[in-house]
């Protein structure tokens, strides 16, 4: 539920700036597939105090947990304000990237704001994945459903100037987010300040006081992890880019379609956390059999709860898509009527990548847990790049599938890096077994 959280904050942006129109909904679509990239960065990054804290914790060791917290909270907040930075130097790609001009109108001001959220959400991920390495992922929870409710609310207000409020359009929706990010670090850190057994963790820091050693050990963990996110948000991010060359209604439709899909991945990415702190505490016990056994199960439980959500995606593929945009609106009728078809076309090949995104997120995260970041880091790499963009390049661009062909290379990347990582997973706790039987 904590990580469907930032989704639904996509999620409300979405459907609330669709009924304004396609462009508005293709120029969301395009300020946050910068801030998705700058995001995946910071998340991969932050997810490296899990594992630490996880194997502090199996060992029974509280100072360990607490250092990786502030260094971790140290390192993410320099990330966060850098991101920032880099996000402002890049707005000018925008106009060189063959994307409708109206929608680089409309999305300039918009990525301004949801582009310095990005501090706030950073620091949230270190408190975040601190309290998830203690095997705490309630209260979390509990942060972004506030964070929702504030988005929302703020939401209906701005965008469209009601209750007195002035009528912002999505610069409105930009506000939204930003204000329930920063709501959302301090509910949390207040959560935590409150219980006992964190009020000690997460107090009385000396931010002066920081060791090479402990830096250099979050950094050679998390700058592959963050790698490793980069390369698949990449991916699905060059989608919404050659789907724009497309055309702004192609570009509608491919971001309801990963809206959709990417909340059912949050499912698989939840497991993966899940996967991660469950197999850290039994590295920290040495207890090898039994980490393979606790991976192979996670593992098993996602790919049948995928085939649910396939199952759903293709049940529910025609009617989706209608919950984006305003469908008696006369004026944009032949617009709204292409999306949606073409977003249903989209969701058959969804449907089955679910299964494919679901099983190699978990493995990703049991590897992690595991602290094997750099060979995973090159497996997603030719998975994603090698394997999976060259072919979404030429199905989308240079035949007749388009939108459809776009997907189906995901997809394609998608189930490689599964299997790779499978591969790789089972190879490593074999050999764990084998040395600690000798």
């Amino acid at each position: 539920m904590g990580m469907l959280g930032h989704t639904f904050v996509q999620l409300a942006d979405n459907i609330m700036v669709g009924q304004l129109g396609t462009a508005q909904l293709a120029a969301v679509s395009l300020g946050n597939s910068f801030v998705f990239i700058a995001m995946s960065i910071g998340i991969g990054f932050s997810t490296a105090i899990t594992p630490l804290v996880a194997e502090a914790d199996g060992a029974g060791n509280k100072a360990d947990a607490k250092s990786a917290l502030k260094h971790g909270l140290a390192l993410c907040t320099v990330i966060g304000l850098s991101l920032f930075g880099i996000i402002l130097l890049a707005k000018p790609l925008m106009y060189m990237m063959e994307q409708p001009p109206e929608v680089v109108e409309l999305a300039i001001p918009y990525l301004d704001l949801v582009a310095f959220s990005l501090v706030p959400l950073i620091v949230f991920q270190a408190f975040k994945q601190f309290s998830e390495g203690l095997s705490q992922t309630r209260y979390p929870m509990y942060a972004t459903i506030i964070a929702n409710i504030v988005n929302i609310v703020l939401n209906y207000l701005l965008i469209f100037g009601a209750f007195g409020f002035p009528e912002m359009g999505i610069v409105g929706a930009a506000i939204g987010t930003l204000v329930s990010r920063f709501v959302m670090v301090f509910y949390l850190w207040f959560l935590l300040k409150r219980k006992k057994k964190f009020h000690d963790y997460v107090t009385g820091f000396n931010f002066r006081n920081l060791e090479r050693k402990v830096i250099d050990k979050i950094i050679s963990l998390g700058f592959p992890s963050a790698l490793q996110m980069l390369f698949e948000v990449a991916i699905f991010t060059a989608a919404i880019w050659l789907s724009g060359v497309l055309g702004k209604n192609a570009q509608a439709a491919n971001q309801i379609a990963l809206n959709l899909s990417s909340m059912t991945f949050m499912f698989g990415m939840g497991l993966g956390v899940a996967a991660m702190i469950r197999v850290g505490n039994q590295k920290g016990l040495k207890n090898f059999t039994e980490l393979r056994r606790i991976g192979q199960s996670i593992f098993f439980l996602t790919f049948l709860l995928e085939i649910v959500f396939a199952l759903l995606f293709l049940w529910g593929r025609h009617w989706f898509p209608t919950l984006y945009l305003d469908v008696d609106d006369v004026i944009n009728m032949a617009d709204n009527t292409q999306v949606i078809a073409l977003a249903a076309e989209l969701l058959l090949v969804a449907a089955v990548f679910q299964i494919s995104d679901g099983v190699q997120v978990v493995v990703l995260g049991a590897l992690r847990g595991m602290q094997d970041v750099k060979i995973p880091t090159l497996l997603t790499f030719i998975a994603y790049w090698v394997i999976g963009f060259p072919l979404s390049y030429y199905l989308g661009l240079h035949t007749d599938f388009e939108s459809t062909g776009i997907w189906i290379g995901l997809l394609v990347g998608l189930t490689a890096s599964g299997i790779m990582l499978y591969i790789r997973f089972n190879y490593l706790t074999k050999k764990m077994i084998a040395e600690t039987s000798h």
